[in-house]
């Protein structure tokens, strides 16, 4: 009986240590396998659920708050005015903060126990902007630009821009919206669809109503003396009441933030490009595609469109953004803006190139007479010391491309000679064209087509017949579009009314007419002397290879 007992207390001694091996062995392949195998295949997930969770960490990820400097255990909520400024994490670990889901998400978890600290402070804002600070929306993402063009998601909690240095706001509309980008984290351009700039809201003095004669051909001697000046701006915020100035000295408001009543708005930092095409003339596409707009460096611009599928383009990009073909008046407060102490405060360097950044190498032949090229063709990238000259702030945060390069057709109509309709000739759009633009009377034909969309998307001026370019021509412009606060204007004696020249950098200079009813700015690649932020010119809305499109942001 004592042996039987004996090999039975044996029996259940092996089976209790087995079971102990079996378990210990089970617990060191699951801490194993949460370690190693769990986390490697997970690239980044959200530690944090919810809005304002009721804890700070968990199994995995221990996570701490500062708020101003002071540790505390309650996230700031998403609308208490409060960014990130930084994230840093223990073991190599990624964090990055979500503003849409308000959120923290990690990448390159592969250890248990990891820490991360989050630091939050109130959102950078610049007190000369007045409260027109860059508002985002999510998938626009703030950026910093170094000189180089090395990409950088901005910390929102520190200065990622300065208008009192002439630095502009910048962001972009990533390919792969999925990929997360933590604060300071370089973002590659191959994963950039489009560059956008903030253009903040803001109230001008008027400097010239344009109530004048032109000069005529060869009768006055100082003719082609140079007039532009540093335009006054003062930044003015959607809150405050809008400055209606209607005299010299006297203070308006821009048009362009009033259609929309925005506090600014978003401009496609470089021409509209067309993705996949790396040549010239594949770029040339009369398309509707807004699978196809990318608006980024070193890219063909998109030419050779017609009026209507700039529009549609446009208009169809990003309807969550109010995304739009660009407007007369929108270009005009770049123009504006890029002239006054914010900006670079004189002629934009030429792109003497359809491809997207470039500036030539050489200064223009400053002679209003002719309609030169540069020297020669050489031209240089746009993140060189020559390229900042191509740019709206003369460094690498501006505007490109406002001179030569493609011409930017805008989104702008002429009224019929009764006011009561409008004229559309060649667009797309119902309207109306003078059978004889010729004529002292202009008899109008009913033009079918798409329907004009709201009135906030197109600029309106009054009509102007008989291919007129002259002093009433250009009292019909609206005061912000660059047009005819521009003068004097003037007619080379060698060249004629085709090639009529504002007193600002001779930039060569045409108003709408019955036969010509929209704008093309900042003149063309082989523009020469006579491009600048300035030059206005007659477009065809049927698409020709030397003009392009440009697209806005407003919300």
């Amino acid at each position: 009986m004592e042996l039987k007992s004996y090999h039975e207390s044996r029996k259940k001694q092996k089976i209790i240590l087995g079971l102990s091996i079996v378990s210990f062995l089970f617990l060191v392949g699951m801490i194993l396998y949460r370690s190693f195998a769990l986390y490697d295949q997970k690239e980044s997930f959200d530690v944090i659920k919810g809005s304002i969770p009721s804890f700070l960490s968990n199994y995995d990820v221990k996570v701490s708050v500062l708020v101003d400097g002071v540790s505390t255990e309650v996230i700031p909520g998403k609308e208490s005015g409060k960014a990130v400024e930084k994230i840093n994490c223990t073991n190599e670990t990624i964090g990055t903060w979500d503003y849409q889901n308000w959120n923290l998400i990690v990448k390159n978890l592969n250890h248990t126990r990891t820490k991360c600290e989050i630091s939050f402070q109130s959102k950078y804002t610049e007190s000369i902007l007045n409260g027109t600070d860059p508002e985002l929306k999510d998938g626009l993402i703030p950026v910093i630009i170094a000189s180089n063009g090395e990409v950088k998601k901005a910390s929102l909690g520190s200065e990622w821009y300065n208008y009192g240095k002439k630095r502009w706001a910048n962001a972009v509309i990533l390919l792969d919206e999925s990929v997360a980008y933590g604060e300071g984290e370089v973002i590659p351009e191959s994963n950039i669809e489009s560059y956008f700039v903030w253009i903040p809201r803001y109230r001008y003095q008027l400097f010239n109503m344009g109530e004048y004669d032109t000069y005529k051909r060869g009768e006055v001697v100082n003719m082609y003396e140079e007039k532009s000046q540093i335009i006054a701006i003062e930044f003015e915020n959607n809150g405050t009441n809008e400055s209606d100035g209607n005299t010299v000295g006297s203070w308006l408001t821009h048009p362009a933030f009033r259609a929309f009543d925005t506090n600014g708005i978003w401009v496609g930092k470089f021409e509209t490009g067309y993705q996949g095409f790396t040549d010239q003339s594949s770029s040339e596409r009369d398309e509707v595609d807004v699978g196809k707009v990318q608006i980024k460096p070193n890219v063909y611009s998109w030419r050779n469109i017609s009026f209507l599928n700039m529009h549609l383009n446009s208009y169809n990009y990003k309807r969550e953004y109010n995304s739009h073909m660009m407007k007369n008046t929108e270009w005009g407060a770049i123009a504006y803006l890029s002239h006054s102490q914010y900006g670079i405060g004189k002629q934009i360097r030429v792109n003497n190139t359809y491809f997207t950044g470039n500036v030539s190498k050489y200064e223009p032949d400053d002679d209003p007479f002719t309609n030169d090229m540069y020297e020669n063709n050489e031209s240089v990238l746009y993140n060189t010391d020559i390229g900042y000259l191509g740019s709206t702030t003369g460094n690498i945060s501006g505007i490109y491309g406002m001179s030569g390069g493609a011409g930017d057709v805008m989104m702008a109509f002429m009224k019929t000679e009764d006011s009561k309709g409008i004229l559309t000739l060649q667009t797309g759009f119902k309207g109306f064209k003078c059978i004889d633009g010729n004529s002292s009377i202009c008899e109008l034909q009913e033009m079918m087509g798409m329907e004009l969309p709201n009135a906030s998307y197109y600029d309106l001026y009054d009509y102007n017949g008989k291919n007129a370019q002259n002093e009433q021509a250009y009292r019909r412009r609206i005061l912000g579009d660059a047009t005819g606060e521009l003068g004097p204007f003037y007619n080379p004696p060698v060249l004629g009314s085709l090639y009529q020249r504002s007193s600002w950098y001779h930039s060569r200079f045409r108003f709408l007419t019955t036969y010509s009813l929209t704008f093309v700015r900042g003149g063309f690649s082989n523009g020469g002397s006579s491009a600048s932020q300035f030059t206005s010119d007659l477009a065809s809305a049927l698409g020709v290879p030397w003009e392009g499109y440009r697209i806005t942001l407003a919300f």
